[in-house]
Parts: structure tokens; sequence; C-alpha cells
């Protein structure tokens, strides 16, 4: 399957083999044990709601951090020195968790607020550390690979991610809980798993794959640089194809990133089943690989913009599946329409951004920015769908004449139940915004200025 590769660019698609298992582990298997903890506080807000604010402000620090420790990865010799410094946080946080589920959280309230305040810090501080990391990954991106064969090396990457991070891991958490082992034994083993594995697999990357374009550090450079962040975004501005897909990247990416970090809480609220919840996501990393060869094969006869115009397309049909999602046959049916086209839009995207750049050696600038777009998406997903939920709430309690305060949990629990669908429903209105943009601006801009992606 890799033959035709190079070395580098098998150590470069390496790391998303490394890092898928924070994205499964951490991202689908953490929210059910958030919810569990929550369970036992004094809180009785929506384990959803808390978890798509907390998703929304973790997204929001790498927002804002992105274009920052882009520029400073530019520098000769900084990108993979930086790449070390995130992905060890995000590593250690994970390690971290593992801990968390043998606190005893059950004993009492205020033992269960104090672990669910940690799994939320260390699910921000693993989020960071997983996000600046993938932000030097993909600046790695012109390094290892020519603008020709960008389009299969970085859907590549997301295919051996599937095989790798994200499978083997969840295998191993479902064969100790079909044996037997008791669940916060599971979580706890898994979680330090994750992190052995995110450490142990990024060392391809960190060995064989060099930093060729950069800049020169010199006196006063990092001060100079970090000011002509505004002359880069001046630059993104100038380039209007750029500008516009940039910002069709941000609503359309929305729908994909908060249906990854919300499909557990989600199924979890619509009380499905934990284990059939992860056979069904451990279907979608089976079935990922296939679609992404499928998307590389399909990418070279129509083109990348055709097929992440497609994968557009197929997301906003499953946020519409979505909100009649309402027993576990329904959710394997939302996971094999998710599996067709996850890995193939992301990598995508990134590959047309890359043969995009006017300038390579100032790839982590752009790819900082790039980045800044696509985390800023993730902070309204969550939070919208948390509010809308919360709103729905409200209105449904208002109807019997209550109040969260004087509702019974049990009526409380119901009518969460019932708000969660139209939170994922409110998705689609970001998509749809993001469809105008890339089907209906961005071909005559592009035709404009004679790009070819």
């Amino acid at each position: 399957m890799l033959k035709g590769y190079s070395k580098e660019e098998k150590s470069w698609m390496m790391y998303d083999w490394a890092n898928s298992a924070h994205s499964v582990i951490v991202v689908t298997l953490l929210p059910i044990f958030f919810a569990t903890v929550a369970g036992y506080m004094h809180n009785t807000t929506s384990a959803m709601s808390i978890w798509g604010y907390v998703t929304s402000i973790a997204m929001l620090i790498c927002a804002l951090l992105a274009p920052v420790i882009g520029a400073l990865g530019d520098f000769k010799g900084m990108r993979k020195k930086m790449f070390f410094i995130f992905l060890a946080i995000g590593v250690l946080a994970c390690a971290g968790l593992a801990v968390t589920p043998m606190l005893g959280f059950a004993d009492d309230p205020d033992t269960a607020e104090c672990v669910g305040g940690a799994i939320l810090v260390l699910y921000t501080l693993s989020q960071v550390g997983y996000s600046a990391s993938c932000l030097y990954y993909d600046s790695f991106l012109p390094d290892v690979t020519t603008e020709d064969r960008m389009d299969r090396v970085s859907t590549m990457g997301y295919g051996l991610g599937y095989i790798g991070g994200s499978t083997i891991p969840l295998v191993i958490f479902l064969a100790m809980n079909a044996f037997g082992v008791p669940v916060l034994y599971c979580l706890s083993i898994v979680f330090g798993f994750t992190a052995v594995w995110w450490a142990v697999f990024s060392w391809p990357l960190l060995k064989n794959v060099e930093q060729k374009s950069y800049k020169v550090r010199e006196k006063g450079a990092i001060r100079s640089t970090l000011r002509g962040l505004i002359g880069t975004m001046k630059d993104i501005f100038r380039h209007r194809s750029i500008f516009v897909f940039m910002i069709a990247y941000f609503f359309y990416i929305d729908g994909v990133g908060t249906i990854i970090h919300m499909s557990t809480a989600y199924g979890a609220q619509l009380g499905l089943g934990d284990t059939e919840m992860m056979l069904a996501l451990l279907m979608v990393q089976l079935l990922g690989l296939p679609f992404c060869l499928l998307y590389i094969r399909l990418a070279d006869k129509f083109g990348a913009r055709i097929m992440v115009g497609v994968g557009i397309c197929v997301y906003m049909g499953i946020c519409v599946f979505g909100f009649f999602v309402r027993s576990i046959w329904q959710f394997w049916v939302l996971a094999i329409l998710v599996s067709t086209s996850q890995g193939g839009i992301q990598a995508l995207s990134r590959s047309i951004f890359g043969k995009m750049l006017p300038d390579k050696s100032r790839s982590g600038e752009y790819f900082g920015f790039f980045d800044i777009f696509g985390k800023f998406s993730s902070v309204i997903g969550p939070a919208l769908i948390g509010l809308t939920s919360q709103i729905t709430t409200v209105i449904l309690l208002n109807r019997q004449g209550l109040t969260a305060q004087t509702a019974s949990p049990e009526v409380l629990a119901q009518a969460q139940q019932q708000a969660s669908p139209w939170g994922v429903l409110s998705v689609l209105a970001v998509f749809l915004v993001g469809a105008v943009l890339y089907f209906g601006v961005l071909p005559r801009i592009l035709k404009k200025e004679g790009v070819e992606v």
C-alpha cells in the first residue's frame, strides 16, 4: 500500500497513525466517561452542554495560538522543536487522564466535581497539544513531498490513521471490556496506552523529517515576524481565492469537527448503549481507509475540489439524518455515512490549501491562519449545539410549567433528551453557509485568477 512513497513521506504520514489514537480515544470515549462523572456532580446542567462549551473554549485557545506559533515555526530549526513541545503537552495530558477513572468520583458529589474539573482541564490541554502539533505536521507537508503528490500523500496519511491509531487502541478497549475487565480500569488503561502510542509512533517524523523551507533567524527576527503576521493576513486578503476558500473552509469544517467531537456525547444524551456506540465508531475507523483510498482515486480523476464538494453534500445529509436518530441501528447508519467522507474532506482540504500557498517558506504562517479558521469553526459548532439544546430544554420545560430547578431529575433528563436532536440540526446552518461560498463564490474567483487546484 505504501509502495512508491519516499522515506520522508512515510515518516510524515506515520504521525496520522500516531495522533489518531487521541482523536478516537480522547475525543469519543472521554465524553461518555465525563457524562458518567457528571451524573454524580451537584450541577444538573446537561453533560452534553458542558462538554460543548468546554470544547469550544479549548478550540478557542488553539485558534488564538495558531498564527503566532505557526509563524515561530517558520524559523530555521524551530518547526520540529515546537512540534515536540506541543506533542509532549498532549501526551502528558493523556497520561494524566489515565488517573481520573481511579479517583473515586462516585463516593460523593464534591469528589465528582473535582474529578470532573480535572477531566475538563486535562482534555483542554490534550486538545491544545494535539492541535498545535498537527499545525506543524500540516506545515511539514510542502517539505516532504511535491505539489503534484500532495493530494495522494495527505489523504494516505488520514488512511493510515484509520487503520492504526483510530482502530487498534479502540479494539483493545473493547476487547478488555468484552473479557469482563471493569469499565473504569479499561478507561484508565486505554488513556495511558493512548499516551504511549502517540509518543512512540511520532518518532519517525522526529527522526526523518526535516524543515526544508524556512526563514533565517536574525536579531529581532521573531519580533519582526510577529509584526509580519499582519502582512501575512494582507497577503491572504490579496489572494482572493485563498481568502474565500478559507472562509468556506471555516464553515464547512465546523460540521465535520463538531460531529467528531460531539457524536458520542449526543448518543449518550439519547441513552444509546456505550458498547454499541463504540462498535459503531470502530466501524467508522475500519471503513475510513478504503474510503480514503477511494477519495484518492476519485480526486485523481475528478480533482480535489470536486471531491471536497461531495464531502460537503454528504455531511449536510448527515446533519439532517442525525436529527432523526433515536435508536442504535440509526446511529450505525449515521456512522457509515460519516466514514464515507470524514478523512477525505479533511485531507483534500489540507492539500488544496498547500497547493495554493504563494510562498512555501512561510508555510507555518499560512497554515497557522488555516488552522485558526478551522479551530474557530470548532468553537462555534459545539457551542451552537450546547446553546440550542439548552434553549430547547427550557422551552420544553416551560410548556409543562416547569424550570430546570423545579423539574424532577427524570423530567429534566427527558427534556434534555428531546432537545438534543435540535442541537444537531442547528449545525446544518453553518454547513449551508460554507456550501454557498464553496459552490457559488469560489469557482468564479478561481477562474478569474487562473488558479487550478
